[in-house]
């Protein structure tokens, strides 16, 4: 069972993941506002699996920022990251689904 407690601290994690990546494309015209993200592999790393200590981190201030407002966020980078967590989103979900066929096929001793 350690596999599915590990595929489930890892769809949290993105699902979590989503929520920060929806904020930064809803903050695109926000003066100020530095693109968020977490590190997907340092999180799964960490013991536990509560979600709320979950770290995100703020972007530093690059060239990319508009110079007018001071704003760091890309849409078209985050879109790519949305689409990139939701595909390993459901890769981890029909996982999660073959674990459960396999035990279902032993518990049914493979009939």
């Amino acid at each position: 069972m350690e596999t599915l407690s590990l595929l489930e601290k890892a769809l949290n994690i993105r699902a979590y993941y989503h929520k920060v990546l929806a904020s930064n494309i809803a903050n695109i015209e926000t003066p100020g506002y530095k693109e968020k993200s977490v590190d997907l592999m340092a999180e799964l790393d960490k013991p536990g699996d509560d979600v709320r200590n979950i770290e995100v981190n703020e972007a530093e201030e690059s060239e990319g920022a508009n110079a007018l407002d001071r704003n760091s966020v890309n849409v078209e980078d985050q879109i790519v990251k949305l689409t990139e967590n939701n595909m390993m989103f459901d890769a981890f979900v029909q996982l999660i689904n073959k674990k459960f066929s396999m035990l279902k096929y032993v518990i049914n001793e493979g009939r």
